[in-house]
């Protein structure tokens, strides 16, 4: 059992999972609890596919947390409460090339059950086995409108991964 954490019932969650995503933010980490990184992120889903319980998480290929990803198997969305913020924001605008985030301060990783790392700090952590990924395709927008949300072309890749492992603080 992860300190101070509590295994949960995906299904007794009782968190609203756009106030999670788009209000609270998450971090985005893979790797092992030797070399990690992590990204804040605000683009996510969650739900059921393929008769799994799944998250998927976007992420642009110029991130370093993308080269992370694509090496492991497993990834982690770790869900922290408001005053983590300021943490959150600087770990969505530094990049782990230019700073080593394994060393933020206030942010202790934990590994997970399949090696890969979780934070103590977190309220909620889902530890997600990748399943399928492919890139944004921008040929296939419907809403045009999307484009402007790439000014530079650089379009995420979205990992769906299956939800391996789920732990709160609380249930």
């Amino acid at each position: 059992m992860i300190e101070k954490f509590k295994k949960s019932d995906l299904y007794k969650l009782n968190e609203s999972i756009f106030k999670l995503l788009d209000q609270d933010w998450m971090l985005v980490c893979a790797g092992t609890p030797g070399n990690y990184n992590m990204m804040t992120a605000s683009w996510g889903t969650c739900g059921i596919l393929w008769n799994k319980p799944i998250a998927t998480a976007y992420i642009r290929p110029q991130r370093y947390t993308y080269e992370f990803v694509e090496k492991h198997d497993i990834f982690t969305l770790n869900f922290f409460d408001e005053s983590f913020r300021k943490t959150l924001n600087l770990l969505g605008t530094e990049s782990g090339r230019d700073m080593d985030k394994m060393k933020v301060d206030g942010l202790d990783a934990l590994p997970s059950t399949q090696g890969s790392v979780y934070f103590k700090q977190a309220r909620i952590a889902l530890e997600c086995r990748k399943i399928y990924c492919d890139d944004i395709k921008p040929e296939n927008f419907l809403d045009k409108g999307i484009h402007n949300m790439y000014p530079e072309k650089d379009y995420h890749r979205f990992y769906i991964g299956e939800i391996i492992h789920a732990i709160t603080k609380f249930v």
